[in-house]
């Protein structure tokens, strides 16, 4: 089952159970993923797909980091569930030291030596660890290791 499939059939369950939070949720999914697709004119993968959730996770932190500043609580819970539904959808997160490790593969088999050799290890780190890292964090360690 690809992961819109499971997307679409996680809205059937939730349609049936009647939990119209989460519901909005996956359909506010759906809808950017069709709108993708439908402006690339493809069909997307499960790589492709989480890229969109990806986005979408990262939109619901900034508007939560936004909301709290302005102390709206209200609006502050809101995203913080939306934010639990779309990270359901993710794979399971790296640990610190799997990290760790990726990156030090990375800047071994790059050869990077300096700042300058960034974008290089950031290039092979993101390709495997897609959905499965914050690349703000994935992009902050590969600065410290490298300076």
């Amino acid at each position: 089952m690809t992961l819109k499939e499971r997307i679409t059939e996680d809205m059937k369950g939730a349609m049936r159970a009647g939990e119209k939070e989460r519901l909005g949720t996956i359909r506010m999914a759906l809808a950017a993923i069709k709108q993708r697709e439908v402006d690339e004119r493809i069909t997307l993968d499960d790589t492709q797909v989480l890229a969109v959730l990806e986005k979408m996770i990262k939109q619901r932190k900034e508007a939560i980091s936004q909301f709290e500043s302005g102390g709206r609580a209200d609006l502050v819970a809101k995203e913080q569930s939306e934010l639990t539904v779309l990270q359901a959808y993710l794979p399971a997160q790296l640990s610190d030291a799997e990290l760790d490790t990726l990156i030090a593969e990375a800047v071994a088999a790059t050869g990077a030596a300096s700042i300058k050799d960034m974008g290089k290890v950031m290039g092979v780190v993101k390709a495997k660890a897609q959905g499965k890292a914050d690349m703000g964090v994935v992009s902050a360690r590969i600065k410290q290791k490298l300076s």
